[in-house]
């Protein structure tokens, strides 16, 4: 009976044991549980104060002086103030990824970049794969040939081996006016520069504010007199994406309009 009497007993202690485990671990769960649900709406909420202000993610090439270049690690210029300009306006952060030149209409089509300020010239071709904004800059295509070239207008260029960076208007215009085996592509148009200097090209055909830093920077070097072609800078953005396509023009008519694209532009280029 004594033996009987201290099983039972045990049994007993086992069972009211449990029932504390049981209840501390219950207790633990909902305190769990509530940390869980509180992390989780701390994300959310995160999440929304993002998307409320949110983030511009502009795609450029930072070769391309005075519109987008390196100044100690920061990618400064004309495109780069209107951009941060434009997001001040909407009221959104701007963030600058630098890329090839050639590979920006992809990132902006496939949504990874939100718009492109790059010195980009408006074209049909690129108007069939991107939507563009109003101009906010024109662009003169220019010729840099050395001191001592008997190169003397765009005339003078059939027969010459010509350097541009490619997938710009000037690598199309070229193409199509001289043949493809005349052009000669460059990742950038310092690459184009450094390739006249040393008599791999005859010429080289960019965009004449690039064109005068160049010649600034080089000894032996000039820029011909005749323009080659005149041309319009826009913003790009994806097709579909026609709520930012709007937003942009309305900030950049309000920024024309009380004078803050001039003065960004006079910032960078000093007039002659």
């Amino acid at each position: 009976m004594k033996k009987l009497s201290l099983i039972l007993a045990a049994a007993l202690m086992c069972a009211s044991l449990a029932a504390c485990s049981s209840g501390t671990s219950s207790s633990s769960a909902a305190a769990s549980g509530s940390e869980t649900a509180s992390a989780s709406t701390s994300s959310e909420a995160t999440t929304d104060d993002t998307s409320s202000g949110g983030t511009l993610i502009m795609g450029t090439n930072a070769a391309f002086p005075p519109y987008e270049y390196y100044e100690n690690d920061e990618i400064v210029g004309i495109d780069a103030d209107i951009a941060r300009a434009l997001g001040e306006k909407l009221g959104k952060d701007v963030t600058i990824e630098d890329m090839d030149f050639n590979s920006l209409i992809t990132a902006v089509q496939t949504g990874k970049i939100d718009m492109v300020l790059a010195g980009m010239t408006v074209t049909p071709d690129r108007e069939e794969n991107v939507s563009f904004t109003d101009s906010y800059a024109t662009g003169i295509q220019s010729i840099i040939v050395t001191e001592d070239s008997e190169i003397a207008s765009p005339d003078d260029l059939g027969g010459h081996k010509i350097g541009v960076q490619e997938s710009t208007t000037g690598h199309i215009y070229c193409s199509d006016d001289y043949g493809e085996d005349s052009v000669i592509a460059y990742t950038t148009g310092a690459n184009a520069v450094e390739a006249l200097k040393t008599g791999k090209v005859d010429a080289v055909v960019i965009d004449n504010e690039p064109a005068k830093a160049f010649v600034e920077a080089n000894e032996g070097l000039k820029i011909l007199d005749t323009e080659y072609a005149v041309e319009d800078y826009a913003i790009a953005v994806a097709k579909e994406n026609t709520e930012l396509l709007d937003q942009l023009n309305t900030a950049l008519a309000e920024l024309k309009e009380d004078g803050t694209i001039q003065s960004i532009i006079d910032k960078y280029i000093t007039a002659e």
